[in-house]
C-alpha cells in the first residue's frame, strides 16, 4: 500500500491535540461523519494512513464503474436502430484507461484533502490506533501524535480483500480488487476466483477490453445472495460477452512460471487453467488488525457490535463508534455514507445533552441497514435489488406474495432498446400490503431501483402506491404494470 502524496497544507498539531470528535479513516464514511459533526457545531479531525477519499474513490466503486461504462454505452447504442449503424469497433482501451485514471485523479488525493480543509475539518496523516479511552495515537514515519476526543472516536477504516488459503497464492502476485481496478494494461487472459459482485463486474470490464476471462466459482452459480433469476441472467450476459464460467470447482493450488509469467490454477476436477493474471474476489474483511481494540477492552480482531446509531455496544462508556464496512452491517459505500449521517446526528445530539436513542427511522438511526439496502451490479445486463428476496422474506415468517413482469413489455423499455430483455420481481408482505423486496434485471435498471427503495422505506401501502403515476413513456411505467398484475 502506497502512502499518498499531497501538497495540501496540514495543521501543525501538538502531541496531545483535543477535538470533539476524532474520526479514524478518511473514506466516504469518515468524510461524511466529520462533515456532519462540524456542521452541527463540533470540532473534528480525520486520521488517514493512505489516501483521503478511501477505497471507493481510488480502487473500487469509481474506477470499476469508469471501466464498465464505455462498453455499456456502446451496447446501449447498438441496441437502437439508427444508432447502431453509426457504431463501429470496440472500446478504445487507452481512452478507457485514461478516463479511469482521470476519475481517480491519478491516485492523488490533493483535491479530497483540500475539501476537508474547506469544510473546517483537520487532517492528520498517519496510522491511527486506539491507546486508551477517547485517545488515538497517530503514527507517521518516526513521529507519533496523540489525539483526544471530548465526545467520540469514530472508526471508519473500511475493509480489505481476503485471500483464501490456496497453496501458492501468496507467491504469484495475485490481483485483488485494487489491482483489477487500476491495472495499466489488458491481460491476454484473466482468471477470476469468485462469483460475487466484484468478480462479475471485473470479469465484464476486462472481457469488454479484450481479455479472455475465466471465472472459477466454488458454488453452483453467481451472486448467491440474489434472486436466482437475477444471477442466471447476469451469468447469461457474461457468457454472451465471451466469459467462461466454471461453477462447482475449487482451486487446489496455483503457481506462476518465472520464465513466462503465466499463472496455472490446478482445479479439484483434475483440470488446469492458465492466465497472465489471477484475480481473487472471494470477499472482504474489516480492517481491525493493529487498531488497538484491546486497549479499550475489546478483542483485537473481534467483530465490533454496534447499535443503529453505530455506537459500539461492547464499550460501556458509549464514546466509541464504528461506521461503514468495519461494522459489517451493510458493506456498501452508499450504506456507509448513510450510517455516517446517522452516526454524526447521534454524536451531535448526545454532545448537546440529548439522549438520542436509536428508535427506528430516527435521524440518528441507520434503520435501513436491516431490510432496505439497495445494490446494483453494473454488468450487461444490469441487476438491481433492494430489500428481501422471496426466500429471505419467507424465512423471516412473512406472508409473501410475489409479482413478476417482463420489463420488455413496458412501452418505455421497448423504446429504450430494441428487443429489450429484462425481468422484474416484487415481493409483497400481504399482511401489511407493502413492498418488502424488489429485484430488477435489464439495461438501465440501476436507475429504476430507487423507486422500490422509497416504497420499502416508506412502507407505502400498495393502494396508495397505485396513485404514484409514472410518466409515459418512461421505463418507470413498470411500476404500474406490476401493480396491475398484483390486482390493483
Amino acid at each position: 500500500m502506497q502512502n499518498p502524496t499531497s501538497t495540501t497544507h496540514e495543521p501543525d498539531l501538538p502531541t496531545a491535540a483535543e477535538y470533539d470528535v476524532v474520526v479514524v479513516g478518511a473514506g466516504p464514511t469518515g468524510e461524511n461523519v466529520a462533515d456532519r459533526v462540524v456542521k452541527a457545531g463540533l470540532s473534528a479531525v480525520v486520521v488517514e494512513g493512505e489516501r483521503v477519499g478511501g477505497e471507493c474513490s481510488y480502487f473500487a466503486c469509481v474506477p470499476s464503474k469508469a471501466l464498465l461504462r464505455p462498453a455499456a454505452a456502446l451496447a446501449q447504442a447498438r441496441a437502437v436502430a439508427g444508432a447502431r449503424e453509426a457504431v463501429t469497433g470496440s472500446p478504445d482501451v487507452s481512452a478507457v484507461l485514461a478516463r479511469r485514471d482521470a476519475f481517480v485523479s491519478d491516485l492523488r488525493d490533493d483535491g479530497q484533502a483540500q475539501w476537508l480543509k474547506s469544510a473546517g475539518i483537520d487532517l492528520v496523516r498517519g496510522w491511527g490506533r486506539l491507546v486508551a479511552e477517547r485517545r488515538v495515537a497517530v503514527r507517521a514515519d518516526s513521529a507519533t501524535t496523540v489525539l483526544t476526543a471530548r465526545h467520540a472516536v469514530v472508526l471508519c477504516i473500511g475493509s480489505s480483500a481476503v485471500l483464501p488459503p490456496v497453496p501458492g497464492l501468496a507467491g504469484i502476485s495475485a490481483w485483488t480488487s485494487r489491482e483489477a481496478t487500476t491495472a495499466g494494461a489488458v491481460p491476454d487472459r484473466l482468471v477470476v476466483l469468485g462469483g460475487g459482485v466484484v468478480g462479475c463486474e471485473m470479469a465484464a470490464a476486462w472481457s469488454a477490453l479484450g481479455s479472455k476471462v475465466t471465472m472459477l466459482v466454488r458454488g453452483e452459480g453467481l451472486l448467491p445472495s440474489w434472486e436466482p433469476f437475477a444471477a442466471a441472467q447476469v451469468a447469461e450476459g457474461l457468457r454472451g460477452d465471451g466469459v467462461e464460467i466454471r461453477t462447482g470447482v475449487a482451486v487446489e493450488r496455483v503457481a506462476r512460471e518465472k520464465s513466462t509469467g503465466v499463472v496455472t490454477a490446478f482445479l479439484d476436477d483434475g483440470s488446469t487453467v492458465e492466465s497472465e493474471e489471477f484475480l481473487v474476489a472471494t470477499g472482504r474483511a474489516p480492517r481491525t488488525a493493529g487498531l488497538g481494540l484491546e486497549t479499550v477492552g475489546l478483542a483485537p480482531d473481534g467483530r465490533l457490535l454496534v447499535d443503529d446509531s453505530c455506537r459500539v455496544t461492547q464499550v460501556a462508556a458509549g464514546w466509541l463508534y464504528a461506521a461503514g464496512d468495519i461494522n459489517q452491517r451493510s458493506p456498501l459505500t452508499h450504506m456507509g455514507k448513510y450510517q455516517a449521517r446517522a452516526c454524526a446526528a447521534a454524536i451531535a445530539a448526545r454532545a448537546h445533552g440529548r439522549r438520542a436513542e436509536p428508535a427506528p427511522w430516527a435521524s440518528w438511526a441507520a434503520t435501513a441497514d436491516h431490510h432496505a439496502v439497495p445494490q446494483v451490479v453494473f454488468t450487461r445486463p444490469e441487476a438491481a435489488a433492494v430489500g428481501r428476496t422471496e426466500e429471505q422474506a419467507r424465512r423471516a415468517g412473512l406472508q409473501v406474495r410475489v409479482v413478476e413482469y417482463p420489463i420488455g413489455d413496458v412501452a418505455g423499455a421497448s423504446l429504450f432498446a430494441d428487443g429489450y430483455r429484462g425481468h422484474a420481481k416484487l415481493v409483497v408482505d400481504e399482511q401489511r400490503s407493502v413492498v418488502v423486496g424488489c429485484t430488477l434485471v435489464g439495461p438501465g435498471v440501476g436507475e429504476l431501483i430507487h423507486a422500490a427503495t422509497v416504497a420499502i422505506v416508506g412502507e407505502v401501502p400498495l393502494e396508495r402506491l397505485w396513485h404514484a403515476v409514472p410518466a409515459f413513456p418512461a421505463m418507470s411505467e413498470l411500476w404500474l404494470r406490476l401493480l396491475e398484475r398484483y390486482g390493483l
